[in-house]
């Protein structure tokens, strides 16, 4: 068979045919009277073999080597092979979501472009103080992509530089609640204590409802965090986990905190104290959380939790009893 004649068959154009030889991977077997190549039937074969072997990746120095050498064993070429596809892919991926972001940025011209570059190149910096300036600016200057944000925040463990990130975040619109609520479900625990802290800054209906799922979290410290932001938000719905922080000794200061805002209403200032004093019972609660209990009172407005302080200053446990006379004393001076 001629050279044209291989080349429609194999899709291996003549030049490469003639290239081929030139590397001593394929051989025609003869010529014609004329001096043209003819390939036989095997040599075809192996044209085949270094076509399939070339679609697999493999140069055409590994072809000749896998095809002449007859103790050539594939595996740990193929292992190479599966290794660089995967390196070449998360590079082509990673140059994706850089442009993408680009993109959603919304750039007027190359100026602005550039500076989302920089930005998102300085989100990434081993320095702290390049990826804190990088947070800041991302307010003022041409706006980093939410879910540049979200990622950096997500990653983050210098305490300083997370605040950035968090503030920029606050500040970035629409977005940002859903993709760090994603975040709540990452295998790693820091992470998805840095995307509840973050949602708990995010202001909006949005991210209330987002803490809100929270609150179902397998995570304590996760469950915890989305009630004290909710608290301070109003959501009476946490004050069952704010009260078992506070017996638990968990954040019980802030927590208390969330209680206070919360106790603005009357009716769930009464709520809430009623609650404290049915946790209160020495039977069921040791005597530091009594003690925590009797401390969260202190900010409850109203007559439940007066009354409740009277009982208490005659306590059997001495400690809560000097407590509650103590926050009677304070209660009175106001």
């Amino acid at each position: 068979m001629l050279i044209g004649e291989v080349a429609r068959r194999s899709g291996a154009s003549a030049r490469m045919l003639r290239h081929y030889e030139s590397l001593g991977l394929v051989r025609p077997s003869g010529r014609t009277g004329s001096g043209y190549r003819e390939y036989s039937g095997e040599d075809i074969r192996r044209i085949f073999h270094v076509e399939s072997l070339r679609s697999l990746g493999l140069s055409l120095r590994e072809i000749g080597r896998a095809l002449d050498d007859p103790g050539f064993t594939p595996s740990a070429l193929v292992d190479d092979l599966i290794r660089q596809t995967r390196e070449r892919l998360a590079a082509e991926t990673e140059l994706l979501t850089r442009l993408r972001r680009i993109d959603a940025a919304e750039p007027a011209g190359w100026e602005d472009v550039l500076q989302v570059v920089a930005l998102l190149h300085a989100l990434a910096s081993t320095s702290a103080d390049a990826r804190q300036r990088a947070a800041l600016s991302s307010v003022d200057e041409v706006p980093v992509p939410v879910e540049a944000l979200v990622e950096a925040a997500l990653s983050e463990t210098e305490p300083n530089v997370a605040g950035a990130l968090r503030w920029a975040l606050a500040r970035s619109g629409g977005g940002g609640p859903a993709l760090l609520a994603e975040g709540l479900g990452s295998p790693v625990a820091a992470v998805r204590e840095r995307a509840v802290r973050s949602l708990a800054e995010m202001p909006g209906d949005e991210a209330t409802a987002r803490l809100r799922d929270a609150l179902a979290n397998p995570d304590a410290v996760v469950r915890q965090c989305a009630a004290l932001a909710l608290g301070t938000r109003g959501v009476a719905d946490v004050v069952p986990t704010l009260i078992d922080m506070i017996v638990a000794g968990r954040n019980d200061t802030d927590a208390a905190d969330a209680l206070s805002v919360l106790a603005s209403d009357t009716a769930t200032a009464d709520q809430i104290a009623t609650r404290l004093v049915e946790r209160l019972a020495p039977d069921t609660t040791e005597a530091p959380a009594r003690g925590r209990l009797t401390q969260a009172l202190a900010d409850i407005p109203g007559t439940t939790a007066a009354h409740a302080l009277v009982e208490l200053a005659q306590d059997g446990d001495r400690a809560v009893a000097l407590t509650a006379a103590y926050l009677l004393q304070l209660r009175d001076a106001r």
